[in-house]
């Protein structure tokens, strides 16, 4: 069976009728970026089933505008955490933490694929409706997540980033008292090789800081002052400057004048503050404990997400170009997510060394928006023989290729179909 066929299949075969898992044997909900990036895919072949996966994702809404990491459609009593730890209460059942904000970006491509196909009539409906939905869940972002109002979106959670067990939430997690997590039997490592998954104290502490919001009811507002974990991530806030970026587009393109220059104003506030994550010393775009004010120091995947967030700062991106030729001539497959010249690389523990599918296809359509086209081509040639290679694995090792994690993987797939396979 050939590439194309094979991603499609595993996308049909991950498909729970409105939404797809990530993969049915070790995550068998629906993930909220996971879902926008499965759109991407879909759309390559059935614009229609694109559109209902952002539509059941948003059905799951709080009504503050808050978008939970994790919808609950169905139980499965071989998960863990599942919807009884995380008791929030709602309906349907979801987790209380959010995941980086990229709808936003993938309902305007499903937007412009439909209006390019000549079906913008048909579609313009749908996205009228999505459109307040995402504009609230930006709002939550600007509202509870950017305490300081530099345009950064907090961390409460290393799940919320999405990069679950990267070193950069090691020093912030340390105080994070894990003394009444209590037993409990991980199902990750039954069916993953443990030492692809985070360690056992890693995972106390995710467990304790899900009691901590479970404690407070999950009001986000009470978690943001008071907890333990708060760290300005680079990912989401690069991710949801893009994010915005491509709403405000949405808002012009709807005639929505003044949502437009409420998000316009947003932006702003973003431009003139994210430069708290600049790393001098490192001369690296890098995550930063709020709690401390210390950066990471880390180089990370994430931190090539400038490029894709639309910053241009000549010295900010010839220091990064510079860490790109250093990462790049290290490792055959870009881009490791942890510099391999960090001595906690690990090439197929999570976050700490693995390529992921989707981030690259975030680095390489910033790097070839910013004009840095060798390097945008080289992230994605090296993503499409990753998955030539190996399959469609969740995440792959930068020394060999060989995948990690879950196979028939949903998003990997789907990375290939909207953006590896191009030529």
């Amino acid at each position: 069976m050939d590439l194309d066929s094979r991603a499609k299949a595993i996308l049909t075969a991950n498909d729970r009728g409105g939404y797809t898992v990530p993969n049915g044997r070790v995550y068998p909900f629906q993930w909220n970026w996971d879902s926008a990036f499965v759109a991407l895919g879909f759309d390559a072949f059935d614009r229609e089933r694109a559109w209902t996966e952002v539509e059941t994702l948003f059905k799951a809404q709080w009504d503050d505008g808050f978008l939970p990491h994790i919808v609950f459609w169905k139980d499965d009593p071989g998960y863990f955490p599942g919807p009884s730890v995380w008791a929030t209460g709602h309906d349907p059942v979801t987790s209380g933490i959010t995941q980086p904000p990229v709808a936003a970006t993938v309902v305007r491509k499903l937007w412009e694929s439909a209006h390019a196909a000549g079906q913008g009539d048909a579609f313009r409906a749908r996205l009228e409706a999505l459109f307040p939905k995402l504009l609230a869940w930006h709002r939550w972002f600007r509202d509870v997540r950017d305490p300081d109002k530099r345009g950064v979106v907090v961390a409460m959670h290393p799940w919320e980033t999405g990069r679950d067990n990267s070193p950069e939430w090691d020093a912030p997690g340390e105080p994070i008292d894990v003394s009444n997590v209590g037993d409990y039997v991980r199902r990750d490592t039954s069916h993953l090789d443990a030492k692809m998954r985070p360690t056992k104290l890693e995972y106390d502490r995710y467990l304790a800081l899900v009691q901590w919001g479970r404690a407070r009811g999950w009001d986000h507002a009470e978690i943001a002052r008071t907890n333990p974990f708060q760290v300005a991530d680079v990912g989401m806030s690069m991710i949801l400057l893009r994010a915005n970026r491509d709403l405000l587009w949405l808002a012009e393109e709807l005639g929505r004048d003044a949502d437009a220059a409420e998000i316009d104003a947003i932006i702003a506030t973003a431009e003139a503050g994210i430069d708290w994550l600049w790393d001098e010393d490192r001369h690296c775009w890098c995550s930063r404990d709020r709690l401390t004010g210390k950066h990471s120091g880390f180089v990370t995947s994430a931190s090539f997400l400038s490029f894709y967030a639309g910053l241009h700062d000549p010295a900010k991106d010839a220091g990064m170009l510079t860490h790109f030729e250093r990462i790049g001539a290290r490792v055959p497959c870009l881009m490791p997510s942890l510099d391999p010249d960090d001595p906690g690389f690990q090439m197929i523990r999570y976050w700490r060394g693995p390529v992921w599918a989707v981030v690259n296809y975030m680095i390489g359509t910033g790097l070839t928006e910013c004009g840095y086209d060798a390097q945008g081509e080289r992230v994605r040639r090296n993503t499409a023989e990753l998955m030539e290679k190996n399959g469609f694995y969740e995440a792959y090792s930068p020394i060999d290729g060989t995948g990690s994690g879950g196979d028939d993987f949903s998003w990997t797939a789907a990375i290939w179909l909207a953006w590896a396979r191009s030529r």
